[in-house]
């Protein structure tokens, strides 16, 4: 029999929520499509296909607010915005990156897995 889980475990994080939003649909790929530089949101439309303008905002936003990626805006007519990654951001690549390795790696196993939990559960 297994050891009982240490009812501590979590006592060092805190109450302060982790970096959900880098595994949302989106946020992963804004920063890969800003670690070569600055881009304008309707240059981060195009490879972002299916992405709505208010999720991109949202996720735009959020990406901002948790320190992954900077706004910058500029006085001029018609306004200009640009979004750049953050040092903290950049950091998050090489685990994406890891984690997309992994992916390819193990993608038919997933799925495979997947496939007979629904054949399980669908009787």
């Amino acid at each position: 029999m297994s050891e009982p889980l240490d009812p501590a475990m979590f006592d060092d994080c805190g109450d302060v929520l982790g970096p959900v939003r880098i595994g949302d649909k989106w946020t992963a790929r804004i920063l890969v499509c800003l670690k070569d530089g600055r881009r304008r949101f309707s240059e981060l439309q195009v490879p972002l296909r299916g992405i709505t303008p208010k999720v991109l905002t949202e996720s735009l936003r959020a990406a901002e607010r948790d320190g992954f990626v900077e706004r910058h805006a500029y006085p001029e007519i018609p306004p200009r915005v640009e979004y750049e990654i953050t040092d903290l951001g950049r950091s998050l690549l090489g685990v994406m990156e890891t984690t997309c390795a992994w992916t390819a790696a193990h993608l038919t196993e997933l799925i495979r897995a997947r496939q007979a939990y629904l054949d399980r559960t669908a009787s």
